[in-house]
């Protein structure tokens, strides 16, 4: 890795497209509902199945971690404390928050139908994030005898 280079970049690329890809959708729903409303929740839902499974893993990673250290449930999901770079952090919390505004606007525009599907994919950025905290998180190693 070169210097500078943070763990797990890919993971934040990841992020990033599906996010982008759920704002284009979610944006276009809101503005021809009869064309797109069906992509969106096809998007939704299926950010929403790849966020979940993420955290199921980053769980599943976390609680093998423990053995040999302190792995917290507020690190492993949500990046507290010294989890992570604040370039890390910012990323993600950026990513969940574009999530969360892009689909309570297009469900404030379209209350009703498929685009209210949309609520569901912020999952996908969480569950991204507790995935890299699992495997590229820093956390204190386990007090001996513990």
């Amino acid at each position: 890795m070169a210097d500078g280079a943070v763990a797990g970049q890919g993971v934040v690329r990841t992020a990033g497209a599906g996010t982008g890809l759920l704002v284009l959708t979610s944006a276009a729903a809101a503005v021809w509902p009869d064309a797109f409303a069906t992509i969106d929740a096809v998007v939704a839902g299926a950010l929403f199945v790849v966020g979940s499974g993420a955290m199921l893993w980053a769980y599943a990673r976390g609680i093998s971690r423990s053995r040999a250290e302190l792995v917290s449930i507020s690190g492993l999901f949500f990046l507290a404390g010294e989890v992570a770079p604040p370039s890390i952090r910012r990323s993600f919390w950026l990513i969940v928050t574009v999530e969360v505004v892009a689909v309570f606007a297009a469900g404030f525009v379209r209350p009703y139908g498929e685009v209210a599907f949309g609520i569901l994919a912020p999952m996908y950025g969480l569950g991204l994030m507790s995935a890299w905290s699992a495997q590229h998180g820093s956390f204190p190693p386990r007090p001996p005898g513990s």
